[in-house]
């Protein structure tokens, strides 16, 4: 029987070029993409895809291969533009249960970039899709780019050689090898994908209009004020120069290559410049137009053809209705944006989502004398995201902290595993606006998020995200991880001139949970010379982690004008950071700064705050985020008496036989039975334990199934005052020891836990041991929507079940971070 088209199975995947493709089943019609297909082919590929010559398909050859059932026989194909460039497929073995055999070939001109192993990934989804457990791949022994396809996979293999043909035999049960294998090659990727953009040899602005202060005209002057190392071809349909360049009337008229194409035209003239930049053979637009999904339905409907067509064609997409792209870097030089003012050379990566902040936040980072790597406002988010610039900027050298304005997650879960991963060697700092609403704006490839926003907060924490209240705490901190060491601990020294000042300061860092050494009040006439003796016995205590130094000029008299020098001197050789308050200054002053060759702040430089609060507040930032990165990755412990081949079973069976308990209906959710619930916890090895009250702390653990965040975990009191308090941590799931750990203590009544007032302290162990089995459960078992164990009574001795809840539902389809790769 032949299933249904799968469309699900239809995917934009970034190559290992940066370039995009899209992936589909074959269908019937295909038949002459692959005989041109075909006919492209060398003989070598031909040879080692069929064991013999073929220099040509037969009709009935080409039948076979286009007609399949997407069951037994399944095919998918690679297209690039209208062009085939790759077919894999796969086909059932009626000799070997749950076993089929796979085979792919990628066109002469492609290969090398990526799509063999990304079309494995694809089959292999859809195989485990229909039940299929294991491929058998026949390569002969010189094809050695097959054979490393299939050996690099990361998928447990048998190889055994037979009458001159390898046969590979792969499992395709996911591995912590192969989950580890795509993740690095959708990080090169996608990395590459956004190198590709912010580092074009030349420029195309189509729609560089001749009206002064329009929208193409402004992109184009910005490119040229900026010196672009490369060409700059504008891009109108009469005229003859624009801006004092010479203007073509298409883009496919410019003689030489272009790599990146700002398009600035009306929205529904944006369809016909993508086709020809498709033709021209661009690699990266820059949409700046507006009329998208900002406007409504319509606009919606025209920013998705926008993006399918720029992908179908190899195309990553900026925007539409954004702000533009720029990078620093003396050899590129690009300010492909419609911002009057760019920074200077510095050492940190900025993505906004928000084109109508991006001029006021570019002008503010001026201001502050902060220098930028490289920077990137994504407007309606239809195509390239933060994900994207993490993966970028994790690698990149000239980027030393990341800054995000967010306005949506499109892909949360993902979003929480690379910004875990960059965290530990930069660091990142995020403004997520819309706290009340956790809405989307109009426009945005985004879903709402269904969490509360201190759930979201609490994900951020436990990914390293630096996460602050508004734009003036982000530059705040900015300027501090920029161009000063991270603290080693919370110990802060406060050296002052008025006492007034150095109150404030102590005050917010008592508040905000730092330790303050003992404060040093070097009084009003204090000169430079007292300014360094003080700092020099600070930065050389051992007790003392970091420095607050205020200074502000006496009400009498003149101040000692070498005071800066003083502190920039012992803040330059100093593994400590030093942060300051000096004459209100804020941002990166003069007096405070160490110059770089282009006569910006580098490494060494002081920042300095408005105030002694602010200054103090950046610093609890900075060391929250040191202390997460101090503490130990964690890993995610294997358990003892986990059965997850049965659970799996029980959770099909039940599902499959119209619900737990025969109750619900066709893939709506339906409640198991109490004598269900149990059977499923035990294979993780969690008993029920049934009965009236016992002594101890009840909890409560929630694992559920979020659209956004997959299996999520929360843990809490369960009585009516954490309730009403919403006193919960939130983990995503599968938890590694230290989150774990750090739930238990992360919630405010925690103290019960821990022995409050004299009482015996709980065994966290256990209790830590049960969010462990159960998060693992939820992570295994996509179909679980909701488990609640409630409540669960913790004391001394251990942990007891007394209740609990269990909601299946049939999963909508893979989770991201099981499937293979794709763009969202």
């Amino acid at each position: 029987m032949t299933e249904r088209y799968p469309d699900q199975w239809e995917a934009d995947v970034v190559l290992s070029d940066g370039g995009t493709a899209h992936l589909r089943p074959i269908r019937p019609r295909d038949g002459g993409l692959l005989r041109d297909f075909h006919a492209r082919l060398s003989p070598e590929s031909i040879y080692y895809r069929f064991f013999s010559p073929r220099p040509r398909l037969s009709d009935r050859d080409v039948e076979h291969f286009t007609t399949v059932d997407h069951d037994r026989r399944v095919a998918l194909i690679a297209t690039i533009g209208e062009v085939m460039v790759a077919v894999v497929r796969y086909d059932l073995l009626s000799d070997r249960p749950e076993t089929a055999e796979v085979a792919f070939l990628v066109e002469d001109a492609h290969q090398g970039r990526g799509l063999g192993p990304v079309l494995l990934e694809h089959i292999a989804a859809a195989a485990r899709e229909r039940g299929v457990r294991r491929f058998v791949a026949s390569v002969l022994p010189d094809n050695r780019r097959m054979t490393r396809v299939f050996r690099e996979a990361g998928y447990r293999a048998e190889q055994r050689f037979e009458e001159g043909v390898i046969e590979l035999v792969l499992d395709l049960e996911p591995t912590d090898t192969s989950l580890e294998v795509m993740t690095a090659r959708e990080h090169r990727a996608e990395s590459r994908s956004i190198q590709r953009l912010l580092f074009p040899r030349s420029v195309a602005v189509i729609g560089a209009s001749r009206a002064e202060h329009s929208v193409g005209q402004t992109v184009l002057r910005n490119l040229l004020a900026g010196d672009f190392s490369g060409p700059v071809y504008p891009v109108h349909p009469t005229a003859v120069a624009v801006a004092g360049v010479r203007a073509y009337a298409s883009v496919l008229e410019i003689p030489d290559d272009v790599d990146l194409a700002v398009v600035a035209v009306r929205a529904d003239a944006v369809h016909e410049v993508v086709e020809e930049c498709a033709g021209k053979g661009v690699r990266g637009l820059i949409v700046v137009s507006s009329g998208f999904g900002e406007i409504g339905d319509e606009g919606r409907a025209r920013q998705e053809e926008l993006v399918r067509l720029a992908r179908a064609y190899g195309m990553r997409v900026v925007g539409p209705n954004c702000l533009g792209i720029a990078n620093t870097d003396t050899d590129v030089r690009l300010n492909a944006t419609l911002a009057p003012t760019m920074p200077g050379r510095g050492p940190v990566g900025f993505f906004s989502q928000s084109g109508a902040l991006g001029i006021a936040i570019l002008q503010r980072t001026a201001e502050r004398g902060l220098g930028l790597s490289t920077f990137v406002s994504a407007g309606n988010r239809a195509d390239v995201s933060g994900n994207d610039l993490m993966q970028y900027w994790e690698e990149d050298p000239a980027t030393k902290a990341v800054l995000l304005y967010l306005e949506s997650l499109g892909n949360p879960r993902k979003f929480a595993r690379l910004a875990r991963r960059l965290g530990r060697r930069k660091p990142i700092v995020a403004v997520k606006s819309g706290r009340s609403t956790q809405g989307v704006p109009l426009g945005h490839a985004a879903r709402a998020l269904s969490l509360p926003d201190h759930a979201v907060s609490a994900l951020f924490e436990q990914a390293g995200v630096i996460r602050v209240e508004d734009l003036s705490e982000l530059f705040d901190v900015a300027q501090l991880l920029a161009y000063q060491p991270l603290p080693a601990g919370d110990r802060v020294a406060v050296i002052d001139n008025s006492n007034s000042l150095g109150l404030l300061a102590q005050d917010e860092a008592v508040a905000l949970g730092l330790e303050v050494r003992p404060r040093i009040d070097l009084g009003p006439r204090a000169d430079a010379d007292d300014y360094e003796a003080a700092l020099a016995s600070a930065l050389a205590d051992d007790t003392v982690d970091a420095v607050v130094a205020l200074f502000t000029p006496p009400t009498i008299g003149g101040y000692d004008m070498r005071v800066p020098e003083k502190i920039l001197r012992l803040a330059a050789g100093s593994a400590k950071p030093i942060v300051a308050t000096y004459l209100g200054t804020e941002g990166m002053p003069a007096d405070l700064r160490v110059t770089g060759p282009d006569g910006m702040a580098a490494e060494g430089s002081v920042p300095s705050y408005a105030s002694p609060e602010d200054a103090v507040r950046a610093l609890a930032y900075v060391i929250r985020y040191a202390q997460w990165r101090q503490r130990p990755a964690g890993h995610t412990p294997e358990l003892d008496g986990v059965d997850r081949d049965r659970a799996r079973e029980l959770v099909a069976e039940w599902l499959g036989a119209g619900g737990a308990g025969g109750a619900g209906g066709a893939g709506g959710p339906v409640e198991a039975t109490p004598k269900q619930a149990a059977e499923l916890l035990s294979c993780y090895g969690i008993e029920i334990v049934g009965g009236g009250d016992a002594d101890g702390v009840p909890t409560r653990i929630v694992i559920r199934e979020d659209h956004s965040f997959g299996a999520l975990v929360s843990f809490g009191i369960a009585d009516e005052t954490a309730a009403l308090l919403d006193d919960r941590a939130y983990r995503l799931s599968p938890l590694a020891d230290v989150d774990a750990a750090e739930m238990i203590r992360a919630i405010r009544t925690a103290p019960l836990l821990l022995g409050h007032r004299g009482a015996e302290p709980v065994n966290l162990t256990a209790l830590e041991e049960l969010l462990l089995r159960a998060s693992r459960l939820g992570y295994d078992l996509p179909e679980v929507a909701r488990l609640e164990l409630n409540p669960v009574v913790a004391d001394a001795s251990g942990v007891t079940v007394r209740q609990v809840a269990l909601t299946l539902e049939r999963p909508r389809g893979p989770r991201p971070e099981m499937g293979p790769r794709r763009l969202s």
